[in-house]
């Protein structure tokens, strides 16, 4: 197996809520599933952040799908590459919604990663979202 980890930021061009989250989310499993992709999406209300793990021809098809989504523009890709292993073998993808974290957390958060646009910076640096990503994992327990 050809295992690819491939991770982007986006700036919203609609207004992001848990709704929002959970409704991509949840279209995503159902294509996930089929084609073998796990992974996690983060948001806050102008920003996601998103990991997608999988054979490489899978996850480049879902980035190309991801790319023409008109909820988002100004995508960075973030890294693209082989792994040796899944680390979000959990999630076809998980979905969440930092706007719904409360204010000791977010402070948390925002004093690790900075603040862009208000609210939690979501990195560019491979290393850095990656820890984001475990962060918030281990905040949901």
């Amino acid at each position: 197996m050809n295992l690819y980890r491939l991770i982007y930021k986006s700036r919203a061009t609609v207004p992001v809520d848990a709704e929002t989250v959970l409704s991509i989310a949840t279209a995503s499993q159902r294509r996930n599933r089929e084609f073998g992709i796990t992974g996690m999406l983060l948001a806050t209300n102008a920003h996601f952040l998103q990991v997608l793990e999988g054979e490489q021809e899978a996850v480049s098809k879902a980035y190309e799908h991801i790319v023409k989504d008109s909820r988002h523009s100004g995508l960075i890709l973030v890294s693209c590459g082989a792994v040796n292993e899944r680390r979000f073998r959990k999630w076809a993808m998980k979905g969440v919604g930092l706007m719904g974290y409360g204010a000791e957390l977010k402070d948390l958060l925002r004093r690790k990663y900075g603040v862009e646009d208000g609210d939690v910076r979501f990195p560019v640096e491979e290393s850095r979202a990656l820890a984001l990503f475990y962060d918030v994992v281990s905040f949901e327990g």
